[in-house]
């Protein structure tokens, strides 16, 4: 008994994980889409997808990597 609920109780988790991979997918086209929305007016999606990553940094997280960015740029010249 126990081994029919156990492959139910798998059977069930393997479809939900099924749905929500298709979800991502769908996500994903719309994620794409809008993306290349934005490079047909004329954005840059590089620094769009630059942008999207640093606000997903928490704010110390982002002034950490800013402050080690502009010390690699002055130790090589770049300002």
């Amino acid at each position: 008994m126990s081994d029919i609920i156990a492959a139910d109780q798998l059977r069930l988790l393997i479809e939900r994980i099924e749905r929500l991979e298709e979800e991502k997918r769908g996500t994903q086209d719309d994620i794409k889409d809008v993306y290349a929305e934005a490079k047909s007016t004329g954005f840059d999606v590089k620094t769009m997808r630059a942008i999207v990553r640093l606000r997903r940094l928490e704010k110390h997280h982002r002034d950490e990597a800013d402050a080690l960015l502009e010390t690699y740029r002055q130790a090589l010249g770049l300002h």
